[in-house]
């Protein structure tokens, strides 16, 4: 047995969740997510508690049992709380600044990179270098996040870029390090 997919999901007060043969709505106060499910999962709500089933220990099945649990439970968590993924500017003269719900970056190129929001992201601007990527959606916050930080990852040898908070780079030594040991 699966111990994320056996784990129940319970539903918060104010979120409400529909669930219509394979597809499943979830209402909350930060708005509604929906989603099509494995149509070998089962789901069934009992009170303010979501469970998930499995038909059988096929592997098909206990690859989609922990998937399905993991997927509704983030459906609930960001339809009540809302997700977030902060970044981090790092070098002389890269900033942040939001116009709008776009988003303009100066990050070392001779333009502004001008970022827009996919559906249901926000953006919070916090100084001039941490940029906070707001939604309900946990897939779209992380693929939002993924493509700032693809505009300009970090360097590994000066560690200029844009990292995520709380990612270590490790710096490469470059090329003094090579020449050290001779004489």
């Amino acid at each position: 047995m699966s111990r994320i997919g056996k784990s129940p999901v319970t539903v918060p007060s104010g979120v409400t969740v529909n669930i219509k043969g394979e597809g499943i709505t979830v209402k909350g106060p930060k708005g509604q997510l929906s989603r099509t499910l494995p149509p070998e999962m089962v789901v069934k709500i009992e009170g303010a508690v979501l469970t998930v089933e499995r038909p059988s220990d096929a592997k098909k099945h206990r690859a989609y049992h922990g998937l399905t649990r993991s997927l509704v439970a983030n459906m609930v968590e960001g339809v009540s709380k809302g997700f977030e993924k902060t970044l981090e500017i790092v070098g002389v003269g890269f900033r942040a600044e939001k116009a709008g719900e776009k988003l303009n970056l100066r990050i070392g190129y001779s333009h502004q990179v001008e970022v827009t929001p996919l559906p249901g992201i926000s953006f919070a601007v916090e100084g001039t270098n941490r940029i906070k990527v707001l939604g309900i959606d946990k897939e779209v916050v992380g693929e939002m996040a993924a493509e700032i930080r693809a505009l300009r990852p970090p360097d590994h040898y000066k560690g200029k870029g844009i990292r995520y908070v709380g990612e270590i780079v490790h710096l490469k030594p470059g090329k003094a390090g090579k020449v050290v040991g001779r004489k």
